[in-house]
């Protein structure tokens, strides 16, 4: 979640907790690996919804300032692929006590964990903590990889999810997108717990642009 002045600008966060009946089918289900179901659609609507942020984006002078927009726009992005796309099984946590995450402002945003996303990515089981700010109705997943700093932002990148019903995701990181602290300082962005930094690349979602 990226915060300007004090105001929340994006809505990343939140959680529904369900019932444990269906746990076990949950954890089967991520820790299959298979992908979900993926029609012809999949890459076009990826791409649109890229075109549409493009746009707003340029639209308007917020979170990009217009002296900006040149160097910044349009975004970029590693190519769309499927398999990026994985189930994942949230693990809820009991645990209540409040996070303190440093920010790129040097404020602190408290949250609290949801859970534990559990999944296979290309074969590899891994995981990654989701949190959850009050008033909020997503979860919200930052992270970082391999591609920290050298193709993506070194701070690393989010990703926000819906809440479900049963506890059930789709972790898919060609949503993942670069924080707008990254274009914009004034804006306040949390960075990735160490228990949220891959040790894989994840060449996936949006990226820094190549220099020269």
């Amino acid at each position: 979640m990226t915060i300007k002045a004090g105001i929340a600008v994006e809505t990343p966060f939140g959680r529904r907790l369900v019932a444990l009946a269906a746990a076990a089918a949950v954890l089967a289900a991520a820790c299959s690996g298979r992908p979900p179901e993926k029609g012809a659609g999949y890459a076009a609507g990826i791409a649109a919804d890229r075109a549409a942020k493009d746009a707003a984006f340029m639209e308007n002078p917020d979170p990009i300032p217009d002296e900006k927009k040149a160097e910044f726009l349009p975004l970029a992005y590693f190519p769309i692929d499927p398999d990026y796309a994985v189930p994942a099984a949230l693990a809820p946590s009991d645990d209540a006590t409040v996070v303190e995450m440093p920010t790129s402002t040097g404020t602190i945003r408290k949250l609290r964990r949801a859970g534990m996303l559990e999944f296979v990515l290309k074969g590899q089981p891994l995981a990654l903590m989701a949190f959850v700010e009050p008033g909020a109705n997503t979860l919200f997943v930052p992270f970082s990889d391999m591609t920290s700093g050298t193709e993506t932002y070194a701070a690393g990148r989010f990703m926000d999810l819906a809440p479900t019903a049963n506890n059930v995701y789709v972790v898919d990181f060609n949503k993942a997108y670069i924080p707008y602290c990254y274009y914009n300082f004034t804006y306040e962005c949390p960075y990735p717990p160490p228990e949220n930094r891959l040790d894989i690349p994840i060449r996936a979602g949006e990226r820094m642009k190549k220099r020269g």
